[in-house]
């Protein structure tokens, strides 16, 4: 076994697929499919199964994937430490929250770009849960993400507390008046989201049974749908307010205990922390202010 051949691994079990891996590494299906086929010989024992729509991995195969790539991130990190000298430069893959976005990364992100123009950096929204396993999993360099986290292979820091507050159409002005409501639904992002786990967890204490979730990927379409009345939602204050100013939905204060949550940044304790990484961290930290810089 070698690195050439647990690339070749990584790559197949990403796409499903030899012939698209095949396409990635700029090679011949043959090539991929007899490297495979000499990987599992080597090791004993199938990686993946076969079937009309292409490969999936078996159970040794899952269990193989996370160590090949760590040794693909380990061998980019060695090349990026050697490289890594002079103004910060290269790629820097990050992840956040869609609320994170919309509340707080807009002028951090333009004053990191202005600052360091050679730095390529992307950025990738998802849930806590999604963005988690990305970086657990090497794919991502961070991510903010809401806590608690607890992976033995990161390292978090908190960035700063958010006010989680419940979102309802604008009709809707008590919490008791949501034990009226016919049919209760709850707008969510998709599985995963910590703050849906939260909402589900807080309805269930006020006896509230609700119908099948709606998901959607798009703050703005989840703000929109408490509007039309579909159903109702849990968000940080900060991202509904302009909405509630604007008396399209109301907003319900909760507790402090089930209102507060910490915005973690996540990394692999093991990754090489680039100048790159350095640089944006300390740009979060004069933009966001006291918290982090204190954390």
């Amino acid at each position: 076994m070698d690195v050439a051949d647990l690339k070749v691994f990584e790559a197949v079990a990403r796409h499903g697929s030899m012939n698209r891996a095949a396409a990635e590494l700029h090679t011949v299906q043959s090539n991929v499919t007899a490297r495979i086929r000499s990987l599992e010989r080597e090791i004993g024992v199938a990686l993946f199964q076969r079937h009309v729509r292409g490969v999936s991995l078996t159970p040794a195969g899952q269990r193989m994937l996370p160590y090949a790539a760590r040794i693909g991130k380990l061998l980019a990190d060695a090349r990026l430490a050697a490289l890594d000298d002079g103004p910060p430069a290269g790629a820097l893959a990050l992840g956040t929250l869609e609320t994170t976005a919309a509340l707080r990364l807009s002028p951090i992100l333009s004053n990191f770009a202005r600052l360091y123009p050679q730095v390529r950096l992307s950025l990738t929204t998802g849930t806590s849960c999604s963005l988690t396993e990305e970086v657990a999993a090497c794919k991502l360099d961070g991510a903010f993400v809401a806590g608690p986290v607890e992976h033995p292979d990161l390292h978090a820091e908190m960035i700063y507390q958010e006010e989680l507050v419940l979102v309802t159409p604008r009709n809707l002005r008590t919490l008791d008046s949501l034990n009226t409501v016919p049919e209760f639904k709850t707008i969510v992002f998709r599985l995963g989201c910590s703050y849906r786990q939260r909402l589900e967890a807080l309805l269930a204490e006020m006896g509230i049974v609700t119908a099948t979730p709606l998901e959607f990927g798009s703050l703005d379409a989840i703000i929109a749908c408490v509007a039309a009345g579909i159903g109702v939602t849990l968000l940080p204050r900060g991202v509904v307010t302009a909405a509630a100013e604007q008396d399209i939905v109301t907003i319900h204060s909760l507790p402090p205990e089930k209102a507060q949550v910490a915005t973690l940044f996540i990394r692999r304790h093991d990754a090489y922390v680039s100048s790159a990484m350095q640089a944006f961290v300390e740009v979060a930290r004069s933009r966001l202010g006291p918290v982090m810089a204190a954390a």
